[in-house]
């Protein structure tokens, strides 16, 4: 998993300091909505033709390791 995690980047002078593929300006956050909306990895690489394989598990292992550092806040329904 560090390994994967190598491949992510955080500096505050590129894209406003948010995650991103190291190396390029693509943020962790847009991959993955893309893969939440049904998007598959070969059409993420195919618009992105700079993406690897690695850089998409790279993204996953990012958010599994975010997910476990703090409570990220959904929207419930409301039950009436």
């Amino acid at each position: 998993m560090n390994q994967l995690l190598e491949k992510i980047s955080i500096a505050p002078n590129v894209c406003f300091g948010k995650p991103c593929i190291k190396g390029t300006r693509i943020w962790v956050s847009l991959i993955l909505d893309y893969l939440a909306s049904g998007m598959t990895e070969q059409e993420i690489m195919k618009e992105y033709p700079q993406l690897t394989h690695e850089d998409i598990l790279a993204t996953i292992a990012y958010a599994a390791e975010a997910s476990r550092e703090r409570i990220i806040p959904v929207p419930t329904e409301r039950v009436a």
